[in-house]
C-alpha cells in the first residue's frame, strides 16, 4: 500500500502560480507512473497530466498544455505539477494518483493509489 499526500494548494489571484507536490510513503513509488486530475464542484474529475515512472514521458490536457508542468524527483519520491498563467477555469480539488505500471495514461480506472486532494482556487 502506498499513501500518496497532496500539498501546495490554496487561493491565487488569475495569473498567478502555484505548486502542487505529491509525496509518497514508500521509495516505490519511484516505479510508479502518477497523475494530477482535478474536480471542480459539480463536474466530473478529470485528467489534467500525467508522468511515467521515469520522468522522461509525460502527458498533458490540453487547455494546461504551455501553462503546466509535472516533473519528479523520484530520490525524495515526490511528483510536483508547477501551474503558472492560473485562471478561475482551473479551480477545482487536485488529486495526485499512482499506477504500478509505470506507463503514463488518461484513464482513471487504470490508478492504483490517490490521494485526498488539495483545493486550488483562482479568483480575483
Amino acid at each position: 500500500q502506498v499513501q500518496l499526500v497532496e500539498s501546495g494548494g490554496g487561493s491565487v489571484e488569475p495569473g498567478g502560480s502555484l505548486r502542487l507536490s505529491c509525496s509518497a510513503s514508500r521509495a516505490t513509488f519511484r516505479s510508479y507512473a502518477v497523475g494530477w486530475f482535478r474536480q471542480a464542484p459539480r463536474k466530473e474529475r478529470e485528467f489534467v497530466a500525467a508522468i511515467d515512472w521515469t520522468g522522461t514521458s509525460t502527458d498533458y490536457q490540453d487547455s494546461v498544455k504551455g501553462r503546466f508542468t509535472i516533473s519528479r524527483d523520484n530520490a525524495k519520491n515526490t511528483v510536483y505539477l508547477q501551474m503558472n498563467m492560473l485562471n478561475p477555469a482551473d479551480t477545482a480539488v487536485y488529486y495526485c494518483a499512482a499506477e504500478r505500471r509505470g506507463i503514463t495514461t488518461r484513464i482513471i480506472s487504470a490508478y492504483d493509489y490517490w490521494g485526498q486532494g488539495t483545493q486550488v482556487t483562482v479568483s480575483s
